[in-house]
């Protein structure tokens, strides 16, 4: 299948590549014509502007949108939206806001353009682990992309199936992607997945925090542990009930510097987690975990503790993502 990939950031480069690795034809735009012209000597078809992009692809045109939420997404879309036709089809795969995803697929409709949100999850690893995506949209739209979702997605694996699972048919989440619902589901459910991860991530930060301390001279000698932090979380991983691919993170992150020397604890958040607290409020859901985690990055931008360090760590392992080295004591 043919697509357009406007975006080839840390995402968007290797999502494309795992798509030509399945045989689709991608026709890429960057605002660095460098970034463009190196996929394109991969296999990538290059463009020189939106504009070229367009001309390029075969209609019903499909582009897919992997730049940075907020007014770069909005303003990439509604200029695709000048130049696409009827029947043509603009996925935002970026972390946007699922109210925004409502309001430009209302908009996109009037024009006879579908609008597809999905909420992708993968980070770096995605190209050789697969995506795991949660779309919203219209039922024609995300049928004819399926071609597409199928390949990016990790596909079942060897991770085992859930008991009764076997009794449903013509369900992709085994594969590891939903049609989740109409416009902005996708994103609605790719947010509240990252306020649980912002708890998760907390709960081994805070863990490994107490395992540093644990021999901390302001408790009797008697009961002090010096304690192998490297050690825990790779035991921890083998058969424990808190395993987890965070934790394969952590672990990671722990064997390479064990003082997490090189983070400086500083936690930045992308968005979803407030979004997902004001979800909850909305709905009257008590979410007291997702609520404090939260919180916890936003102190940590004034102080930071051994916690933030790991959690900084684990950003940097799944998403590449590098925080700013701010002074203790500033607030962001």
């Amino acid at each position: 299948m043919q697509m357009g990939m406007i975006g080839l950031g840390r995402m968007g480069g290797n999502m494309v590549r795992r798509l030509m690795r399945g045989g689709h034809q991608i026709v890429v735009s960057d605002l660095s014509a460098d970034t463009v012209n190196a996929i394109a000597k991969e296999g990538a078809v290059p463009s020189s502007s939106l504009d070229d992009l367009v001309k390029k692809l075969n209609k019903p045109r499909a582009v897919w949108v992997m730049v940075p939420a907020g007014d770069p997404t909005e303003k990439t879309v509604m200029t695709l939206a000048e130049k696409l036709e009827a029947g043509d089809t603009i996925i935002d795969g970026g972390n946007s806001m699922w109210k925004d995803d409502i309001r430009r697929a209302k908009a996109l409709k009037a024009k006879g353009i579908h609008y597809v949100d999905v909420g992708t999850s993968g980070g770096i690893w995605g190209i050789d682990r697969g995506y795991c995506m949660m779309i919203g949209g219209p039922d024609e739209a995300v049928k004819r992309l399926d071609p597409l979702f199928k390949t990016l997605a990790p596909g079942i694996g060897d991770i085992p199936r859930t008991p009764g699972w076997e009794k449903k048919t013509g369900n992709t989440a085994e594969q590891g992607y939903i049609h989740a619902g109409p416009s902005g589901a996708g994103h609605y459910v790719k947010m509240v997945h990252n306020g649980i991860e912002y708890g998760l991530m907390q709960a081994y930060a805070e863990g490994f925090d107490i395992f540093r301390n644990a021999n901390s001279k302001e408790i009797p000698e008697d009961q002090r542990y010096n304690l192998n932090l490297p050690e825990i979380a790779e035991v921890w991983r083998r058969g424990s009930v808190v395993a987890s691919w965070l934790l394969d993170l952590t672990a990671m992150a722990l064997i390479e510097d064990p003082e997490l020397s090189q983070y400086s604890g500083f936690v930045q958040d992308s968005g979803e987690g407030r979004w997902t607290i004001e979800a909850a409020v909305a709905t009257a859901v008590p979410a007291d975990v997702l609520t404090a985690a939260l919180y916890t990055r936003f102190r940590s931008r004034q102080e930071h503790t051994f916690a933030e360090k790991t959690l900084s760590a684990m950003r940097q392992k799944f998403g590449g993502h590098v925080e700013p080295k701010k002074a203790a004591g500033k607030i962001a």
